[in-house]
């Protein structure tokens, strides 16, 4: 057995053994609102690794329909991120190295772009009407939607310039909104217009995600254990949720009106954006685990060592 597949069963088999026994006794988070300093409206789509968040906010008194500034959080200290000569300019995603893409408005006309140490660079997807990049990986591959003149979005993937379409068979619209390092997709897709689903997609097959009761679901952001997070409508509003292996958990900021998922890290933080009767914030969710999930996690990990040590002994 190589190293390479060793290193991947002990993934899988460590998520088998912390997710249901986190979920059984109920996941838990702590919750910490993301306000840039005089902003009106602050949105946190996405974070990596390092705990780094970016988002976009507005300061004039509006919600970003008209004018956006995009920032970057490092543990609090904020970087506003512009792109040179645009009234709005709209981060929607970041991986580890902290390579920035997003789009430079919020129209189906918008230019995405990739930000990277203070350089930008336009990403247009050949014959588009408009582009948006939501989502990277370490690798530098690139996600997201892009219009044609008839008005219909379609996912793309960007590898090193070289553009993939990505519909969902059948689907009026599809959405790209993320990619994780094993080069795994979520985004969401709708054949009724309005009536959302989620999707992943693996290596050129799609599988439909659907919260159980919901009216519709869309999938915003995967990591690398394979959990995605997004948000879904049912008859008691908006809410967030955790996929973990097909098992869901509904994610709600208290005191929320709307809660929405956007990105998850490794250690299962995750970025969103929430409403109450003081606007639209954004918020990062950090879970509170469990004594019988960590002991079990390292019962887990004594085991696959010792399986480790018969396998390459």
């Amino acid at each position: 057995m190589t190293r390479t597949t060793w290193l991947g069963m002990l993934m899988a088999v460590v998520l088998l053994i912390l997710a249901p026994a986190s979920l059984e006794a109920g996941v838990t988070y702590n919750f910490t609102q993301i306000d840039v300093p005089g902003a009106s409206f602050t949105q946190a789509p996405d974070l990596n690794n390092a705990g780094q968040i970016v988002g976009f906010y507005d300061n004039t008194g509006g919600n970003c329909m008209t004018t956006c500034n995009g920032f970057l959080d490092t543990n609090g200290t904020f970087t506003q991120i512009n792109v040179p000569g645009s009234t709005s300019t709209i981060p929607e995603g970041i991986n580890d190295p902290g390579q920035i893409v997003g789009a430079i408005n919020s129209s189906e006309h918008g230019i995405g772009f990739l930000y990277t140490n203070g350089v930008f660079t336009q990403i247009s997807v050949p014959g588009s009407t408009g582009t948006t990049a939501n989502g990277i990986n370490n690798a530098g591959q690139i996600v997201g939607p892009f219009f044609t003149p008839d008005g219909l979005a379609h996912g793309f993937l960007n590898t090193g310039g070289v553009f993939l379409t990505l519909d969902w068979p059948g689907a009026t619209d599809t959405f790209a909104q993320q990619i994780n390092n094993a080069g795994q997709i979520v985004g969401f897709f709708d054949n009724i217009p309005g009536i959302y689903h989620g999707f992943l997609y693996i290596n050129g097959v799609f599988t439909q995600i659907d919260v159980p009761g919901a009216s519709f679901t869309v999938a915003e952001g995967i990591n690398d254990w394979g959990q995605i997070v997004g948000f879904f409508e049912n008859g008691t509003g908006i809410h967030g949720f955790l996929d973990s292996g097909g098992v869901f958990t509904q994610i709600d900021v208290p005191g929320a009106s709307d809660t929405e998922g956007g990105g998850i890290n490794d250690a299962g933080q995750i970025a969103g954006a929430f409403d109450n009767s003081t606007g639209t914030h954004g918020f990062v969710a950090t879970p509170v685990p469990e004594p019988s999930s960590l002991l079990m996690l390292g019962t887990g990990f004594a085991c696959l060592m010792s399986a480790r040590r018969r396998f390459f002994s």
